[in-house]
C-alpha cells in the first residue's frame, strides 16, 4: 500500500482525494497547508489521519512514501525538491514551474534521485486524444500535415463559474503582480501538450501572439492590476514540416471549457472534442476523404494519471506524463511570450 500525502489542500485538492479514492493500492495519509487550521479541517473533512502546517514538520514526519503537490505555481519548485531530497516520489499540478529554467531544474534533480515523477496534464485522461494518438503513430492518416489546436474559455464573458469581477479566485488570474502568467500559462501547457501529444510530434519553431483586452476603468480592480494575457494565438511547425495552428482563450464566448484538436493528413484526418468529461473522436478515412464524409468512432478504456502514477510507483519505473514532458511544455510557453514581445518566430527545436 502506498501512502501519499497531498500538499496544498486548496479547490483542487478535493479533485485529487476523488481521483486517488479510485485507484487501488494507495491511501491519502496526510496532508499540509500553512494557513492555520485549514489541514487539519480539511483532514477531519476527508477522513485523512495526519494533517500539518508546514512541509517541513510532515518530512520531519515521514511516514509516506509519495506526495501530490498541489500547492500554487510558484511554489512547486522549492516544495518538489524539498520531497524529492527526502526520496519522495511526487505527482505534481500542472505547470510544472513558472518557466522552463525552473522546470529543467526539478527535472533533473528527480533523475538523478531515481525517483517517480509526474505531472497532472488532465487531458490526458481523454480517451479520444489516446486513440487519436493510437491511430496518427499507425499511420492511419498517413503523412500529417496540418493540425489545428483550440482551447475555449468564456469565463470573462460568461458568469456560469461566478463572477469574476468579484472573486479572488478569478482576478489572481488576471494580473502578474499576483503570479499570473495568464491564459498562456495557465492552460497554454494543456492545449501545447493535447496538440503534440495527438500528433505524435514535436513542435520545432513557432510564431505567437498575445493580447489582453480591456475589462475595467483602468486596467484595475482594488489591488488586481488587470495585465495578464487573455488570449493567444500561434503558428508552429512540427518536426515533419507539418503546419500547426494553436489557440486559447478566456474570450471565446459561448464555451465553457472545451478542448478540440483535429489533425489532417494525407491519407485521411481526425478530430478530437472534449469538455474535460465527455470526449469524442470522429473520423474522416479510407473512401470517405472523397465525399468528406466523417464518422464517429468508438473509444477505448484508459488509465486516468492518477492510476498510472500508482501503477509507476508499483513498477518502480516512471510514468508519463513526465516532468521532463512537462519542462518541455514550458519551454514552448518561455518561446510564446518571447515571440510575442519581439514579434518574431522562435526556434525552439
Amino acid at each position: 500500500m502506498h501512502r501519499l500525502l497531498l500538499l496544498g489542500t486548496g479547490w483542487i485538492a478535493g479533485h485529487h482525494v476523488e481521483e486517488f479514492a479510485k485507484v487501488p493500492g494507495c491511501s491519502i495519509v496526510a496532508c499540509v497547508d500553512q494557513l492555520p487550521g485549514r489541514a487539519a479541517a480539511f483532514a477531519a473533512a476527508n477522513e485523512i489521519g495526519a494533517s500539518f502546517e508546514s512541509l517541513e514538520a510532515a518530512i520531519a514526519w515521514g511516514d509516506f512514501d509519495a506526495a501530490i503537490n498541489a500547492t500554487p505555481d510558484g511554489v512547486h519548485k522549492a516544495t518538489t525538491l524539498a520531497l524529492l531530497a527526502a526520496g519522495k516520489h511526487v505527482f505534481c499540478e500542472k505547470p510544472l514551474a513558472p518557466n522552463h529554467a525552473d522546470a529543467l531544474a526539478m527535472t533533473e534533480a528527480a533523475e538523478a534521485a531515481g525517483l517517480v515523477n509526474m505531472v497532472n496534464l488532465t487531458y490526458r485522461n481523454s480517451p479520444a486524444i489516446q486513440e487519436a494518438r493510437r491511430l496518427v503513430l499507425a499511420g492511419a492518416i498517413g503523412e500529417l500535415r496540418h493540425v489545428e489546436a483550440s482551447y475555449k474559455q468564456s469565463w470573462l464573458v460568461s458568469k456560469s463559474w461566478g463572477d469574476w469581477r468579484l472573486e479572488d479566485k478569478w482576478l489572481w488570474r488576471l494580473s502578474t503582480r499576483h503570479g499570473s502568467t495568464g491564459v498562456l500559462g495557465d492552460v497554454g501547457i494543456h492545449i501545447l501538450d493535447f496538440a503534440t501529444y495527438g500528433a505524435g510530434q514535436d513542435i520545432v519553431s513557432l510564431h505567437a501572439d498575445l493580447v489582453t483586452f480591456p475589462k475595467a476603468e483602468g486596467n484595475r480592480i482594488g489591488d488586481y492590476v488587470l495585465d495578464a494575457n487573455d488570449s493567444v494565438a500561434m503558428t508552429a511547425r512540427l518536426a515533419s514540416g507539418a503546419l500547426a495552428t494553436i489557440m486559447a482563450s478566456r474570450y471565446t464566448t459561448g464555451h465553457g471549457n472545451d478542448l478540440s484538436l483535429a489533425l489532417h493528413g494525407t491519407k485521411g484526418a481526425l478530430k478530437v472534442e472534449t469538455d474535460g468529461k465527455a470526449a469524442r473522436l470522429s473520423a474522416c478515412l479510407g473512401e470517405d476523404v472523397d465525399v468528406q464524409l466523417w464518422r464517429e468512432l468508438a473509444l477505448p478504456d484508459v488509465k486516468r494519471n492518477a492510476r498510472r502514477f500508482v501503477d509507476a510507483l508499483d513498477a518502480g519505473q516512471n510514468g508519463a506524463p513526465s516532468f521532463r514532458r512537462a519542462a518541455d511544455m514550458q519551454k514552448l510557453i518561455d518561446a510564446a511570450f518571447e515571440s510575442s514581445a519581439s514579434r518574431l518566430p522562435i526556434s525552439v527545436g
